[in-house]
């Protein structure tokens, strides 16, 4: 069954929201160094890379990372492949069949070295037509649901008032539109507002 990494990895150089904690990795001990381990500590904050983002990220009264349900991040998904649309509405998404989990593939975000000057979002009122057709998690390959210079995350309310997990920064490039199984385990991090995550798409047994 073939597997597709739409993890990015995680390296000094890659993007992070101003302000944000960069990702670093220091060696606290090396067997070169006479010590009997190789060990290390990493420092970077839990909206870098690939992650999921918690209630909480947005709302003082969300819920926080370690609480959500882990069966939301395991299961079907479907890859739609919106490369070019501006704003992904309704009318584009309502002929399409989709799995309870949509990850849409944008191509927004080429160079993870640096952010994006613009990206598409979902237009207002989408994440309420996505409940309504069984959908709990939405992912992007983008750094965020909502336009980069946005303060009041309106997207995200709305999909956390439709009770719609979001994923973002995924590395979906490299694969087709479809249904897979997808399996993006967030970390049982307690009181957190995101969490890194490995994601995997693997081919949806047929």
């Amino acid at each position: 069954m073939p597997i597709y990494d739409i993890s990015h990895p995680l390296h000094p150089a890659i993007a992070v929201w101003d302000g944000d904690t960069p990702y670093s990795y220091r060696s606290l001990c090396r067997l070169d160094e006479g010590a009997s381990v190789n060990l290390g500590s990493v420092e970077m904050s839990v909206h870098t890379g690939s992650h999921a983002d918690a209630p909480f990220h947005y709302d003082d009264n969300g819920a926080t990372m370690e609480t959500l349900p882990i069966e939301t991040y395991i299961g079907a998904a479907t890859v739609i492949d919106v490369t070019g649309h501006a704003r992904l509405t309704r009318e584009l998404l309502e002929p399409l069949e989709f799995a309870p989990r949509v990850l849409f593939k944008t191509g927004g975000w080429k160079d993870t070295a640096q952010f994006p000057e613009w990206i598409p979002t979902l237009e207002s009122g989408v994440a309420e037509f996505l409940a309504s057709r069984g959908v709990i998690l939405v992912g992007f390959d983008l750094p965020s649901v909502d336009t980069l210079d946005s303060k009041t995350l309106p997207i995200h309310h709305e999909l956390g008032a439709a009770q719609i997990a979001i994923l973002e920064s995924l590395a979906l490039a490299n694969v087709s539109p479809g249904n897979y199984e997808l399996i993006a385990l967030p970390l049982k991090l307690v009181g957190a507002d995101g969490s890194p995550v490995r994601a995997i798409l693997r081919t949806a047994p047929a």
